[in-house]
């Protein structure tokens, strides 16, 4: 057999490893799939969703609202969600708030297609849709922990990372191709399709529903408080997992201001580049995360991943701090392919480990927390970035946002346990 022969064998066999959770699981195919067709229509919702609020009103407060709204729902019932998680069966409780949320899309689609729509109308539905998604996240986080058994699960994380990348890539793209020759309501429209299609698929689950301990009425109230302890109990054993989202508070508040509201501003602004170019930039995110994944699910085992996983955060680092130096779109391009490809890897790892170090009977409550740990701070920190950039320049701020993640990355690999996490 010729060197030739040897890469397309090499190639097939990686090709057949990436595709087994398909053919090993049908409860990964009816995930995947739903979810899937379910990421592109929730990227086409929020391309519509603005559209929708500035056709009433052209006014920056307004869309400021209905986002506030879509995120303080969220962070107050995400820790609260994971006990509910740990309690119920986790695949009736995605039925029921994937149904939820495709009727009230359905609904908008109605109402938008009568000319009906007015911002407390969409007030109420980014309320509801945000309750139903604190609910529907943590559930979809533990159904995977109990789907991705050991033998998919590099290939399962990967394909699943490549999905929702893919969904970023061309959802956006779709929504804005049927708002702009159709209508915006028919956006709507194929986001309620898709959610319809997705509860279809996730009613061929099979999920064990998770175990617990039924007490008498009057001790609910106790044993609700002593579940809520009990996810940071679990996370408390594991040094890898608390030191991480500790660290990732602080990351997330650097890297979203990067990436949503400083890049636009470089592209735009700074080097007065087209509109055309901010896209490219973000699809060629989109590609580096996409190669990543498929590279990292090539293999079952992964060893040292620790020191990868921030060894990754701090190439991130390092890329978006050479982006202040960049003055071409495909040095943009280039720089965040690079920054997008290596945060996808430490995310595999994350999730990955969560999967592999939380039992299944507590993994809804220990994703809830993972969730708020991300997300609680987000809003302060988009605020911060927003006000250093116009009191010391967008340059300035990327600089120091972009050194603080390389100081935390650089910080954290000091400590032995994490440093030496396999």
């Amino acid at each position: 057999m010729d060197n030739v022969e040897l890469i397309e064998a090499a190639r097939r066999s990686s090709v057949r490893r990436l595709m087994e959770p398909i053919h090993k699981s049908r409860n990964f195919t009816a995930l995947w799939s739903g979810q899937t067709l379910s990421q592109f229509g929730d990227g086409v919702l929020w391309v519509v969703l603005p559209l929708c609020v500035y056709s009433i009103n052209k006014s920056t407060l307004d869309m400021g609202w209905i986002m506030a709204l879509l995120m303080i729902p969220q962070v107050i019932l995400l820790p609260f969600a994971g006990v509910l998680v740990d309690r119920v069966s986790r695949s009736r409780l995605m039925i029921t708030t994937e149904t939820v949320r495709c009727l009230i899309v359905g609904t908008l689609a109605v109402l938008s297609a009568l000319h009906h729509m007015s911002i407390p109308i969409l007030s109420g539905f980014v309320i509801i849709y945000a309750i139903m998604d604190a609910l529907f996240q943590p559930a979809y986080s533990a159904a995977r922990a109990q789907i991705f058994t050991d033998d998919i699960r590099s290939a399962a994380l990967s394909l699943t990372q490549v999905s929702q990348e893919l969904g970023r890539l061309l959802g956006p793209a779709i929504g804005g191709v049927i708002a702009g020759f159709i209508s915006i309501g028919a956006g709507f429209g194929f986001d309620a399709i898709m959610l319809c299609i997705s509860v279809i698929t996730l009613s061929f689950l099979r999920v064990p529903k998770p175990r617990y301990e039924r007490h008498r009425s009057s001790q609910i109230l106790r044993n609700f408080g002593r579940d809520l302890i009990g996810g940071f109990i679990e996370l408390r054993k594991h040094s890898w997992l608390w030191i991480t989202i500790v660290a990732f508070t602080v990351i997330n508040i650097a890297d979203t201001g990067i990436t949503a509201i400083l890049l636009p501003w470089l592209v735009k602004v700074h080097l007065h580049l087209p509109d055309t170019s901010y896209g490219l930039v973000n699809s060629a995110a989109g590609v580096g995360a996409i190669v990543a994944a498929l590279l990292y699910g090539r293999k079952n085992n992964h060893r040292r991943r620790g020191f990868v996983g921030y060894g990754c955060i701090i190439v991130n680092a390092l890329a978006f701090l050479f982006l202040t130096l960049g003055h071409s779109t495909f040095e943009l391009m280039l720089l965040m392919a690079v920054a997008n490809g290596a945060i996808m890897i430490f995310m595999l790892i994350w999730e990955g480990s969560l999967q592999e170090l939380i039992p299944s009977e507590s993994y809804g409550r220990v994703a809830s927390l993972d969730l708020f740990g991300s997300w609680t701070l987000l809003p302060i920190g988009n605020v911060l970035s927003g006000w250093l950039a116009t009191k010391i320049g967008g340059i300035e701020t990327m600089l120091i946002e972009g050194t603080l993640m390389f100081c935390v990355a650089i910080g954290v690999m000091l400590i032995p346990a994490i440093r030496k996490f396999d």
